[in-house]
């Protein structure tokens, strides 16, 4: 990306590259989220004892965070 723009890419490209980069990013969020939101469902007194167990609550602020 900064090599786009540095080499005098066309604004076209940078955005194009910045969109993707960030659709990206937001899906990976959301999977890691999700990912956590079904343990949490499926094993509540698993999700409860892990050390860095989140509640239902939490995990619903997480997701909410990304849109």
């Amino acid at each position: 990306m900064i090599n786009a723009v540095e080499d005098g890419d066309s604004c076209r490209n940078v955005v194009t590259q910045l969109a993707a980069v960030s659709t990206a990013l937001d899906r990976a969020g959301f999977s890691v989220v999700s990912s956590a939101m079904q343990y949490c469902v499926t094993d509540p007194e698993g999700a409860k004892e892990a050390e860095d167990g989140l509640t239902v609550e939490e995990l619903e602020k997480l997701f909410l965070s990304l849109s």
